[in-house]
């Protein structure tokens, strides 16, 4: 009995890894799609009402969705399956335009996407992604995810008034804004200014190349330097390129991999 009992088991087990989520069946909750359940009441009617106006004003609607997890499957044919899916959701302002901004929370994997319809003005669309992502990257460290929607909801609030010529007079209640100092990776500049005094003061072998000093990066200057007037100067090839390991994208859509 044990025996068919643990081959049930497996059965099953391997019956349920083939078993693909079907995005498709997941349907509109409003402007906002909380699927995760991460998002709590006030919040979301207030959200409800900004994304309700926005739309009211500028024709562009906006979707937030939330998933727990992507279960295995590529972020972005997650995110294009449910954008295709919801495609028919009318426009109050223009139907015969998908004027659409959808972003994409995934709770568990920690990423997110912005996805764009194509009937969206280009002043719109071009750098918008990386907006939403900056603005909601804070909150979203913090697992404030109903913050994470609003600073989004702003952003693209904002961009389409602007894109549209409008003033928009719907307002939303921030309490996290992201600022210049942010983007700054302080833990980075912190080892570096420690490492840096580290060379100035670590002691070097006495004698180095003939030259005395106190730090062990003062001798190698100095050696550098004894070296290019001893040996005369030589050419020096210029440093490559760097990646800034951004990982939003510009124009229709982009991701952010660790929030």
């Amino acid at each position: 009995m044990k025996k068919w009992l643990r081959l049930g088991a497996v059965a099953v087990f391997c019956a349920s890894c083939g078993w693909a989520v079907d995005w498709k069946a997941l349907k509109p909750q409003g402007f906002v799609s909380d699927f995760a359940g991460v998002i709590d009441p006030g919040t979301r009617l207030e959200l409800e009402e900004y994304c309700g106006q926005v739309e009211r004003s500028t024709g562009v609607r906006i979707s937030f969705v939330t998933i727990s997890s992507l279960e295995g499957e590529p972020l972005e044919d997650v995110v294009k399956t449910i954008f295709r899916a919801w495609g028919q959701v009318p426009n109050a302002a223009a139907p015969e335009k998908d004027e659409r901004v959808m972003l994409v929370l995934t709770v568990n994997d920690r990423h997110d996407w912005v996805e764009t319809g194509p009937g969206l003005k280009p002043e719109l669309t071009n750098g918008l992604a990386p907006q939403i992502l900056r603005e909601s990257r804070l909150a979203l460290r913090k697992k404030d995810y109903g913050e994470a929607l609003r600073g989004a909801a702003e952003t693209i609030g904002n961009a389409s008034a602007k894109a549209h010529h409008l003033t928009l007079h719907a307002r939303i209640t921030r309490r996290v804004r992201w600022s210049l100092s942010d983007s700054i990776p302080w833990a980075a500049v912190a080892g570096g200014l420690l490492m840096l005094v580290v060379l100035m003061w670590a002691g070097n072998p006495a004698g180095y190349g003939g030259l005395g000093g106190r730090g062990l990066l003062p001798g190698l200057m100095r050696h550098g330097t004894m070296s290019r007037s001893t040996w005369g100067s030589r050419g020096s090839g210029g440093f490559g390129g760097y990646d800034s390991g951004d990982a939003s994208g510009g124009f229709g859509g982009g991701c952010c991999r660790d929030w």
